[in-house]
């Protein structure tokens, strides 16, 4: 069985106050949860259904795209080496890297490494089918980097209230992919436990909006974090959009889960019971 990170308890003062605490230096666009049976909302707070990059969030979706077309065999195969030239700038990611480290460790080349075995074609068609967001992977107008980037500050972009429906659909196998690939994909994404038997699994992304002269505005990075948490048989799934406000470390993303993550099994309060 997979070992899962256990976090800290921490006692919440208030429900009001966690959804007001913001991350350091950032502030929150939208929380949202929901009962991941009904649709039923458990918390709807911000300006949840306007698209932004999904950042690494989708890799979610590239993983199920990648474990369909069977390019990826499962959690640990293929193992790919990284080559030099491969984007870098995370010291983490100068290694070989196979499904559940490319996931935890957000390493982008090998999100490549997926969409160029897919094709320009296949990749477009994954991302109409799953109506994900706009569903549009063309990449940077001009360009032809669909493939390289087409998710990270270009083309395609989703809206928290899409992330939960899209989450909801891995959850229940409603997604135009094989049921081998969706219990793959829930498989390979990082789980973490939680105060009082709860796990949560999901998936951080940070980006950075582009300034008119293409330069990324590191000032006002987005941060993410989406998937879903379970107690036996109950589930919900959630997503966190924050917006930075001035340049800070570490990457938004991480920032979002490390101050969500304490706060999910509160936030859900009696309708968890």
């Amino acid at each position: 069985m997979k070992t899962l990170r256990r976090l800290a308890p921490t006692v919440p003062l208030c429900i009001a106050a966690l959804l007001a605490a913001p991350v350091a230096h950032a502030r929150t666009l939208c929380t949202v949860i929901a009962d991941a049976d009904t649709g039923e909302f458990v918390v709807k707070q911000g300006q949840c259904d306007e698209r932004v990059t999904p950042a690494s969030t989708f890799k979610i979706a590239l993983a199920l795209m990648g474990f369909d077309s069977g390019f990826l065999k499962n959690e640990h195969a293929p193992v790919l080496p990284f080559r030099e030239g491969y984007p870098a700038w995370n010291e983490s990611w100068k290694q070989p890297t196979d499904p559940q480290r490319w996931l935890k460790y957000s390493v982008f080349w090998f999100s490549q490494r997926v969409t160029y075995a897919l094709g320009k074609e296949r990749f477009a068609r994954y991302a109409e089918e799953f109506a994900y967001g706009n569903a549009d992977v063309s990449g940077d107008p001009g360009k032809g980097n669909g493939l390289e980037r087409s998710w990270v500050s270009s083309s395609l972009k989703i809206s928290p209230l899409e992330q939960i429906g899209f989450v909801r659909k891995l959850i229940h196998d409603q997604l135009p992919v094989s049921r081998g690939a969706s219990e793959m994909t829930r498989r390979t994404i990082e789980a973490i436990e939680l105060p009082d038997g709860w796990t949560a699994h999901g998936k951080t992304g940070t980006a950075y909006p582009k300034m008119p002269d293409g330069s990324s505005d590191e000032a006002h990075g987005y941060g993410w974090y989406v998937g879903w948490i379970t107690k036996g048989k109950k589930s919900f799934v959630f997503a966190r959009l924050d917006q930075d406000e001035k340049k800070a470390s570490p990457p938004t993303g991480l920032r979002v889960r490390d101050s969500l993550l304490p706060t999910l099994p509160a936030l859900l309060g009696p309708t968890a019971k």
